[in-house]
């Protein structure tokens, strides 16, 4: 087999948002968890011949992740090719840079990020495939240039990261238009699976995360997966490829309160207690309870308890608050 016709397809890995902390109302160990999706999918691509191609947000947090992680995912990447485009919670910045993890990882020779400039070639089942990217907050070119004859017919793919106006997605700002010489655009960033747009020539696909972060119905309804685009001489199959993962009900925790509020202090306590039970890093679940039911306690005792809170959880969520401050900023 020629080194250039090693693969027959590629297969897209979405939105993992990988971290150490315990997000939302998971309450299995999620950075383990994701970690093994991570690795099916990876092994996945190997068994089936397939490039493997992150559509971005391989993190959640872009710095200051487990030493640990960044090892497992050196030695999970560090086995084959993988190639992508960064997200928003890749960067501190509006840009990638040095002090951001996924950085550590494309100079480790892990990932490869393609752009316009710098695409990915090679050739699959005697096709020429060509897939170029516009990582967060990069534009989406209007055409492309593959750089070989018309007669020659490659795949061209284009990787993103954007808030697209599709059908489902309300903080759409991009409308999916025709890219000149580009068949497929494989958009990251909106974490469900949702129509398929066309506007001519290109095609744009949603395929959704590989991972569940959110407690709604939704979520519920997503089916962590894949997808995969299977390449021949003539033209290319798409279809999804579904990643082991348990039912929603084994995921997440449930509501402690179902829309009414505890009715007095002896179960407000009560409820308290229930959700230590079910604590999360990010104090999902106590926001939730105290917004529901501080209304009942006198202002005094509303306002202390929500400064507690807030002592509680704010370590946590500093970091958050302020790259999405500096990302505002440069807007």
């Amino acid at each position: 087999m020629a080194e250039n016709e090693k693969y027959c397809g590629l297969l897209f890995i979405g939105d993992p948002h990988l971290e150490g902390r315990q997000p939302g109302f998971r309450k299995d160990d999620y950075a383990q968890v994701v970690l093994e999706k991570v690795a099916w999918c990876l092994s996945h691509a190997r068994e089936n011949r397939l490039l493997p191609v992150m559509l971005g947000d391989l993190f959640d947090k872009p710095r200051d992740n487990p030493t640990w992680m960044l090892g497992r995912l050196i030695e999970l990447l560090g086995s084959g090719e993988c190639i992508g485009v960064y997200g928003n919670h890749d960067c501190a910045e509006p840009a990638l840079n040095d002090h951001d993890s996924l950085s550590l990882l494309i100079k480790a020779g892990c990932l490869r990020m393609v752009s316009e400039e710098q695409p990915w070639r090679g050739r699959m089942n005697g096709r020429t495939v060509i897939v170029g990217g516009s990582s967060y907050r990069r534009p989406i070119p209007h055409t492309f240039e593959p750089g070989c004859g018309r007669e020659e017919n490659p795949l061209v793919i284009w990787l993103a990261h954007h808030d697209l106006i599709v059908s489902g997605y309300d903080a759409g700002r991009i409308k999916p238009c025709e890219i000149e010489r580009v068949d497929l655009v494989i958009n990251g960033h909106i974490h469900r699976h949702l129509e398929d747009v066309r506007t001519g020539r290109t095609l744009w696909l949603t395929p959704g995360n590989i991972s569940r972060r959110s407690r709604n119905d939704a979520v519920r309804e997503h089916k962590p997966s894949a997808l995969r685009i299977d390449v021949s001489a003539t033209g290319e199959t798409l279809g999804f490829v579904e990643i082991p993962h348990r039912p929603f009900e084994e995921v997440f925790h449930e509501a402690v309160v179902d829309g009414a509020a505890v009715r007095d202090a002896s179960a407000f306590v009560a409820g308290l207690a229930e959700l230590q039970a079910r604590r999360t890093d990010s104090g999902a679940g106590l926001k939730t309870f105290l917004a529901n039911n501080l209304g009942q306690f006198d202002k005094a005792v509303a306002d202390e308890i929500m400064v507690l809170a807030t002592e509680v959880t704010e370590h946590g969520e500093s970091e958050s608050r302020e790259i999405e401050q500096r990302r505002e900023a440069a807007d």
